[in-house]
């Protein structure tokens, strides 16, 4: 970290150029010591008065200055002792500002010396020798590099100048600027053959003087340019015009490197053509960062596909080609199904890697003209145009599809991946590139709701149904807010005794329009946007606060159900679930959480530990709609709940459908052999209530006992202790 007195050190600097007389010498007095007592004796430069005169052979007679990037002298020649009249050792371990004479009041004069990035290497300085005598001088900067091309100081070239410069004078300051030019320069005669080169010229070329000199440009041709590029330039080394571009140039060693390079022409007293000059810089450094700004912006950082950004400007672009040819299009927005279960289950490593190989087989069985991408996550784009007909987008989703058929195979895993693809045509369902994306995100959105495809083109109704569910979403978001929602208890019946042993709450939708709306029409728009967290929410603060509502009255309670989403089911549930009920002072045998097999997609190894810990904070846990999601019979076992309810899509069918009665079997008895308590939701007949007892069952749910009722209605039952099944 920077030593905070350099701050110190500037500020005093700014000080002095403001101040006259004895209030300056006094400043520039503490800024010496100020400097003195930084620790910076790593970065001196260990130059010395003798190896400033062998190493700038070429100016021994000129006054030169060495410092470190601080601005602390290092090295004072025989040059630099005669024009300022101070001895080496007067000099060396100074600060360069001992140097300055009075500047002008306005205060704004700049450490010259410093500053050699941030301007030209040649500047005017105004400085006073021992004596007090104040004179002008050219300054010429050049950085010092250490072995790894580091720069480690600075070298200051002086001389004084009069009020006009002589020819000679001008001649050999010029002659300077060339020689000491971060740019390369060269020089050519009227025959196209090198007169003269600068050390910048072989410092990025690699050719020194002796081996550039007598050889034409062509030296450096890369002979990646057209010939009509060529005459363009050489036409400009010939008299044509100044010329300004870059070119590719080839270095000594064989290595291409870009150039900014200006070309110009020399003449004399008779407009005569002497010579051309090019100068030129290696923009190497440049080049590459700014392709690496544009890979950034334009393209995704795993998959190296374009990004949303870079395919929106050439699907806009291939739109317009489409709309002067009259050509037809496509869009496909494809998304890979349970593709959180691979990084659930194995890891994000192993989900890019699966990412970056599929983005590689879809790439494979494109055109290359065809358009793809991915905007984030598992989403993928693909945009198709001078297609002849429907069907030719038909064989392009096919092939997608297909192309995920064999296994990925990423470390020690055989991974299968399958994807839907919701698809909009151009132009009949959009125009543009954001209307299209719309259209075949809405046609996903479908396909993926019923399950019962791998594709999907949009239609008209698809639009008025997703404009629905988003109009249906802010209203619900109000309802969230408002006083909309409420709840409603169905009860569960006991075959033993036919009364009352618990209820399920259930969630209502009171819209003032629309009046109730079931939860089959709300509940999955929740978990689709997001809104179930708070929905779940709501459900658990008002249970709980109707509980206390009913205990404070003195009412002997059942359990009441509540259901889980898979989405609330995450590591701050319990801990979500235990500040509600202290919250509002309900015993947690009060409260039953219904689950689905649906959490198993996230995998059992995550699943269960946390059922465990639900179960040690004392709630119970039943597992609802057993039979229609992925459970696994090896981890059923596993798993401490205490009820499994059978899905209402097999009690529909018993006593009469053989399957529905087999299955309905097969769940009871398995249950029973894990001690589970066996619920039967969907009973609306006196005969499946016949054939569950037979079975075993302990609970029944259902139309036949109790529809849903509100809060008063299912006090009501409670306060009359009911018997809701008759022998």
């Amino acid at each position: 970290m920077p030593d905070p007195r350099l701050k110190t050190c500037l500020e005093l600097c700014s000080t002095a150029c403001r101040q006259d007389g004895d209030a300056q010498t006094q400043t520039l007095l503490e800024l010496q010591r100020t400097l003195q007592a930084l620790e910076n004796e790593e970065s001196r430069l260990p130059l010395a008065s003798s190896e400033i005169d062998s190493d700038f052979e070429i100016w021994k007679h000129e006054p030169v200055i060495t410092m470190d990037l601080a601005g602390y002298i290092t090295g004072w020649n025989k040059g630099a002792q005669i024009l300022f009249e101070y001895t080496a050792d007067e000099a060396i371990g100074k600060h360069i500002l001992f140097l300055y004479a009075d500047e002008p009041a306005d205060g704004n004069t700049a450490i010259n010396e410093l500053f050699l990035d941030h301007g030209s290497p040649l500047m005017e300085v105004r400085h006073r020798k021992k004596s007090g005598e104040p004179f002008r001088a050219n300054l010429l900067l050049k950085h010092i590099h250490d072995e790894n091309d580091e720069p480690v100081g600075l070298a200051a070239h002086l001389f004084e100048v009069a009020d006009r410069l002589s020819a000679k004078e001008r001649h050999r300051l010029h002659a300077r600027i060339i020689e000491d030019s971060e740019e390369g320069i060269m020089i050519t005669d009227i025959d196209n053959r090198i007169i003269s080169v600068n050390s910048a010229f072989t410092r990025i070329t690699g050719y020194t003087a002796s081996e550039s000199i007598g050889q034409t440009p062509d030296l450096l041709r890369s002979g990646v340019h057209s010939a009509d590029f060529r005459s363009e330039v050489l036409a400009a080394m010939q008299g044509a015009g100044a010329w300004q571009g870059e070119i590719i140039g080839r270095r000594k060693n064989g290595e291409l490197f870009p150039q900014s390079v200006s070309i110009g022409v020399v003449r004399d007293a008779n407009n005569k053509i002497t010579h051309s000059f090019s100068v030129f810089s290696d923009i190497s450094i440049l080049r590459a960062t700014q392709d690496r700004m544009q890979q950034i912006v334009n393209f995704d950082a795993l998959t190296n596909l374009p990004n949303r950004k870079l395919f929106h400007q050439l699907v806009e672009q291939s739109l317009s080609t489409a709309r002067r040819n009259g050509q037809r299009g496509a869009m496909l927005v494809i998304d890979l199904n349970r593709f959180a279960l691979v990084n659930d289950t194995l890891g994000h490593d192993v989900g890019d890697q699966l990412l970056c190989q599929v983005g590689q087989r879809f790439r494979d069985v494109l055109r290359d003209e065809d358009i793809l991408a991915r905007f984030g996550g598992d989403e993928f784009v693909v945009a198709l145009f001078n297609i002849q007909k429907r069907e030719n987008c038909d064989l392009v989703a096919e092939k997608l599809v297909e192309s995920l058929e064999p296994p990925f195979v990423i470390e020690t895993h055989s991974l299968h991946i399958s994807a839907s693809i919701g698809i909009a045509l151009y132009p009949e369902d959009g125009l543009g590139t954001a209307a299209l994306l719309r259209c075949a995100d809405v046609a996903l959105k479908r396909v993926q709701g019923d399950g019962k495809s791998s594709r999907l083109y949009f239609s008209p109704e698809m639009n008025a149904r997703a404009q629905e569910l988003w109009l249906l979403e802010g209203e619900l978001r109000k309802a969230l807010i408002g006083k909309e929602l409420l709840l409603h208890y169905q009860p569960k019946v006991s075959l033993r005794n036919g009364r009352m042993v618990g209820a399920e709450a259930l969630i209502r939708w009171s819209h003032p329009g629309r009046g109730m709306i079931p939860p089959k029409n709300f509940v999955p728009l929740a978990e689709e946007t997001g809104l179930i967290f708070e929905l779940g929410s709501w459900v658990l603060e008002e249970t709980c606060r109707q509980i206390r509502i009913w205990l404070d009255a003195g009412l002997e309670l059942v359990p009441i159900a509540l259901n889980i989403s898979a989405r609330q089911f995450d590591n701050k549930l319990p801990e979500r679930l235990q500040a509600a009920i202290e919250r509002h002072g309900v015993p947690c045998g009060l409260l039953k959480l219904e689950i689905t097999e649906s959490l198993l997609v996230r995998g059992p190894e995550k699943v269960i530990p946390l059922m465990n810990k639900l179960v040690a904070f004392g709630f119970a846990l039943a597992l609802d709609d057993f039979g229609t999601g992925y459970s696994s019979l090896a981890y059923l076992k596993k798993f401490p709940i205490t009820t499994l309810k059978i899905d209402r899509t097999f009690v529909t069918g018993v006593p009469g459908d053989e399957n529905d009665c087999a299955i309905a079997q097969a769940i009871v008895t398995m249950g029973k052999q894990l001690r589970h308590e066996i619920v039967a939701e969907g009973v609306e007949t006196l005969a499946q209530v016949t054939f569950l007892r037979k079975l075993g069952c302990d609970q029944l749910q259902g139309y036949l006992f109790s529809p849903p009722v509100g809060a008063n209605e299912f006090e009501k039952m409670l306060r009359e202790k009911r018997r809701l099944l008759l022998d």
